[in-house]
Parts: C-alpha cells; structure tokens; sequence
C-alpha cells in the first residue's frame, strides 16, 4: 500500500513540474513580448494581467512539487480554476465559430491539466483518535 501512495506522490510531482513549467512558460512569453512590443490602448489591457496570474500560478504549482501534501489547497484551486477556465472556453466556443478549433484545444488542454492533478491530487487524510 506504501509503494502505490508513495508511486502516486511521485507521478503527482511529475504532473506538477511538468504543467508549471508549460503553465508558467505559455504565459511569461507572451507577456514579455507585449511588455517589450509596448502596450497599445487597442491591444486590450486584460490579457497582460491574466498572463501575470497564470505565470505565477505555474510557478508555485512547481514549488509545490517539493510536498505536494502541505499544498493541497493549492492544487484544489488549480483544480478548480482550471475546470472553470475550460468551461467557459467551452461557452465561448458554441457563441464564436470563428474561433471554435483553437477554444476547443484550450478546453482539451485545460481540462486534461484538471483531470491529471484530480486523479493524483493528495487525499486528505484523517488522524486517528
């Protein structure tokens, strides 16, 4: 029973490594290109913020990795986060055609990140009384 948890913890922080990496590098990039570029009024303002949130996001989920058990909450929101971002790609998909092929790879992409860190995600465990 050890070596199953002890192989899942493992494979979790593999996952967590590997999507903080992607996470944090898809969203650096773009927002050191635009900061270098210059922002424009007309380029919208959001994005750099949420390129920000994200980088970040990807940053701490590789931290995370040294114990993943002691950042749980973490993990549950990027969990959550990404099951919301996904759904709404989803939304948006159905509302623009135009835009439907890339939305649609965002939703597999966020979601296949949800389901990986749920399926290894770390169980709460209970103290015996």
């Amino acid at each position: 029973m050890k070596a199953a948890s002890t192989s899942r913890e493992r494979a979790l922080q593999i996952v967590l490594v590997v999507l903080g990496l992607a996470i944090a590098g898809a969203n650096i990039y773009p927002l050191v290109t635009a900061l270098v570029a210059g922002l424009r009024p007309t380029g919208g303002t959001t994005a750099p913020m949420f390129w920000t949130i994200y980088a970040t996001l990807g940053v701490f989920l590789v931290l995370a990795a040294r114990n993943p058990s002691a950042h749980r909450s973490l993990i549950q929101y990027a969990i959550w986060s990404s099951v919301a971002h996904a759904a709404v790609m989803a939304l948006m998909a159905i509302q623009l055609p135009t835009k439907r092929g890339e939305l649609l790879a965002g939703v597999a992409v966020t979601g296949l990140s949800a389901v990986l860190l749920f399926v290894f995600a770390p169980r709460e465990t209970r103290l015996s009384s």
